[in-house]
């Protein structure tokens, strides 16, 4: 067993969960867990480890890849390791935190064992909208994968039944405008014309609007709800077989890609210079998101304070030595400056006039998506049940079905939650919102490490290497400012342009004022306090990412924290289990 965590701060908003509350709420190693409407334990390492490659090998393998390249070269495939070396820092902190605290809730319980209840209930919130966009977004992006393969074997979806009303209601919209403007057609571009169609051909309903609707978008998201509600063996069995497949493909894209490298296409290695390969850093790092969804799965885990951490670290091995593989085969079977299209894979084989293995590609990213799907829709109903076990979410949150052993309402509410929006709405706005949730998930674990561990004297299975960071923390952050002054001088004067222009320019920089400010701070605990250099360097690194999301996205996600925080302190304030143990005065209640 762990070192016990630090004594719970016992009142308002920052009371915390001590070890031995996480453990018994339920009891997460007790006998016959799992029957009588527990979780049921059917994952292993292979299986968690396949849940990770799962929810990484995804959109990026077979889409913003190409992207990256393009801006990047070659030399894309180092910033694949210098990502997951950065990954590694907060997939550290995530293992130790699955190997002292084995429950559901992920970075949430986490959360409430290290910051507090409020902290909690905002990550848990955040969580929420990671998954529930992200998986929009997912949805969505499988729908065009799927229609496209019909398309390609002659099955033709009707166009009004592939896209969201939004999307198309706007494309009408601005094509009709262009017309009654005298522009010519030609103008519109291709996605305009597609939503004008759609929305023209479509049946019309009461009040003038159309039946447009992703219908593959919301069937995809109902199979998945189905069998994620159905048991966490089938899941994991359908996640095994997708990635299975999904691998096979990979390994024979690199196989046969690897006979039609041209070594002349990597030179120049890094054509736009560390800020063309660092233009990718976004897309890149966003790839490797899957520890999050897989510590969800602790309680339906046969070993989890053995098992998750090694599962975390192989998926993220795995994954990096595939994507740069792939990376360095692209790049070197055509110029990096084709490269700036949605499915690359694809185009570089019927590029070389292997368009047999393009059509395979094509197949094994509807396959991807899926997996991508399946991992997440898994994810989110786990975290509702853990908030509602700790009463800050209504009880039928936390019902488990008696038959499958699956948190049955919260699956269903998920699958709701995805579906509707993904057949009707264009998420390309709140995209970035996935992001800021899971950074935000990622530096809260790092700096719980810092909270319950920071001089790395845990005896728990598995704990995060222990580097003195007291001088290594301020030279890491000085090294840093002088690499940025020797070969960023072109972003250091945006930034003094951009401050001395007035606000409307200047709030585009509020967040990274706001990091330098931490650095500072950080560095100055970190030198007094010998704090542990891995945790730190991860919470850094994610802090920094987050300030290159921009300002509107922060609004939003503030936007979406507001709403939050009003139903934390109606509800979840007032029916806080731990809070009702405890008495004004901070004593426990008998």
């Amino acid at each position: 067993m762990s070192t016990p965590l630090p004594p719970s701060r016992l009142s308002g908003l920052f009371r915390r969960k001590s070890l031995d509350d996480i453990l018994h709420n339920p009891p997460a190693d007790a006998d016959g867990h799992g029957h009588g409407g527990g979780l049921e334990r059917h994952l292993t390492v292979r299986d968690l480890t396949s849940l990770g490659i799962a929810a990484v090998i995804g959109a990026g393998i077979f889409s913003t890849i190409g992207n990256a390249s393009h801006d990047g070269g070659p030399a894309v495939s180092l910033l694949f390791v210098f990502t997951a070396i950065a990954c590694a820092f907060s997939a550290l902190c995530y293992a130790q935190f699955a190997a002292t605290i084995p429950v559901s809730g992920s970075a949430y319980t986490y959360a409430y064992a290290s910051f507090g209840e409020l902290a909690a209930w905002i990550i848990g919130w955040a969580l929420i909208m990671e998954y529930a966009v992200g998986n929009i977004v997912v949805a969505i992006s499988w729908s065009d994968y799927f229609t496209g393969l019909l398309q390609g074997v002659g099955v033709n979806v009707p166009i009004w039944l592939t896209m969201g009303m939004q999307s198309a209601h706007k494309h009408y919209n601005e094509v009709l405008e262009l017309m009654q403007s005298g522009k010519p057609l030609a103008e519109a571009s291709a996605a305009q014309l597609e939503g004008y169609r759609a929305w023209s051909a479509a049946p019309e309903l009461p009040g003038g609007l159309r039946l447009v609707l992703d219908l593959p978008a919301g069937l995809i998201t109902l199979a998945i709800t189905a069998l994620v509600y159905v048991g966490i063996k089938e899941s994991k069995n359908a996640s095994n077989l997708l990635v299975a497949l999904k691998l096979v493909v990979v390994a024979v894209v690199i196989l046969v890609g690897a006979f039609y490298v041209q070594p002349e296409n990597w030179s120049p290695f890094a054509p736009n210079g560390i800020g063309g390969v660092l233009k990718g850093v976004s897309a890149v790092f966003f790839a490797y998101i899957g520890f999050d969804a897989i510590s969800t799965t602790a309680e339906e885990c046969k070993n989890p304070q053995r098992d998750l951490p090694r599962a975390m670290i192989y998926a993220l091995i795995i994954c990096t030595i595939l994507y740069v593989i792939i990376t360095l085969v692209l790049t070197g079977m055509v110029n990096y400056k084709e490269l700036a299209v949605g499915d690359p894979l694809a185009y570089v084989f019927n590029k070389v006039g292997v368009k047999w293995l393009g059509g395979v590609v094509a197949v094994s990213a509807v396959l991807a998506m899926a997996s991508v799907l399946l991992v997440f829709q898994i994810g989110q109903p786990r975290i509702w049940m853990t908030m509602s076990r700790d009463g800050l979410l209504p009880p039928v949150f936390s019902r488990v079905h008696p038959k499958f052993h699956t948190p049955s309402f919260s699956t269903i509410v998920t699958g709701f939650f995805v579906g509707v929006p993904a057949m009707l709405l264009n998420m390309d706005l709140v995209i970035d919102l996935t992001s800021i949730g899971t950074l935000f998930a990622f530096a809260l674990v790092c700096g719980g490490i810092l909270i319950i561990d920071p001089l790395g004297q845990s005896n728990a299975r598995f704990k995060v290497p222990y580097i003195n960071g007291q001088f290594l923390v301020p030279l890491v952050l000085v090294v840093g400012a002088v690499l940025l002054f020797m070969y960023n001088q072109a972003g250091i004067q945006e930034f003094q342009q951009a401050l001395s222009s007035g606000y409307e320019e200047g709030r585009h920089y509020i967040p990274m004022l706001v990091f330098f400010v931490f650095c500072l701070v950080l560095a100055w605990l970190s030198f007094r306090k010998r704090l542990s250099l891995l945790p730190v360097l991860g919470l850094l690194t994610n802090l920094y990412l987050m300030t290159q999301l921009g300002i509107n996205n922060w609004l939003l996600f503030f936007g979406w924290l507001v709403i939050g925080l009003a139903l934390y302190f109606n509800y979840g304030f007032k029916n806080s289990k731990l809070g009702l143990r405890l008495s004004p005065n901070g004593a426990r209640l008998r």
